[in-house]
């Protein structure tokens, strides 16, 4: 019984050593920290909407950057919001495109060259007076100095502006949408093409 009793201590202080350095080999400086999903070139974080996260509310978003200029801070929103809209238009051109070619294809009337022009045909009455109801959400100075400026359109706005082009290219291409015409009025058709979903 004399050799029991120091046996359990030296078993006990045994485990108990064997659970501390199972404890310390689990050590949380050991693991990275954690990454923003969006980050600015010296790698400070960044509001998501500068990488393109989606912004609640907005149907089509575009970002413009202007880079840090002696000119005024005016100058630099400015430039910055050229470039958003500049490709906020693109992405509108490829939208009704996509929304021209989906109704029209499911009518099932015309061919595949007759749909491919009267999409092309909208998109090219697509200017910047089409992009009037678009509007400035945010705007941010980077660390570096750069400008950035996030542009958009709400789901509203981007269907009256599909319309609008809609109606627009049914009157400058008659030739081209008289075989639809048939079908449907100007306004049926341009309220069905802005209603598609892409």
């Amino acid at each position: 019984m004399k050799f029991t009793k120091p046996a359990l201590i030296i078993m006990a202080a045994a485990i108990t050593a064997c659970a501390d350095k199972a404890e310390k080999s689990v050590d949380i400086t050991d693991t990275p920290p954690p990454v923003a999903d969006c980050v600015f070139q010296n790698q400070q974080a960044a509001p998501g909407w500068i990488c393109d996260e989606p912004v609640p509310g907005l149907d089509i978003q575009a970002v413009g950057i202007a880079e840090k200029s002696q000119a005024r801070h005016g100058y630099m929103k400015d430039m910055a919001k050229a470039a958003a809209l500049g490709h906020l238009a693109e992405q509108f051109k490829v939208k009704v495109g996509k929304m021209v070619k989906q109704y029209i294809g499911t009518t099932g009337i015309g061919s595949s060259e007759t749909v491919d022009a009267a999409a092309n045909s909208t998109i090219k009455t697509i200017s910047s007076k089409t992009l009037e109801g678009v509007k400035i959400y945010k705007t941010w100075i980077g660390p570096e100095g750069r400008m950035y400026v996030l542009a958009g359109m709400d789901t509203l706005t981007t269907k009256a502006l599909v319309e609008t082009a809609v109606k627009t290219s049914l009157n400058n291409d008659q030739a081209l949408w008289q075989e639809f015409k048939a079908q449907k009025s100007h306004d049926e058709m341009a309220a069905g093409i802005a209603a598609m979903e892409d």
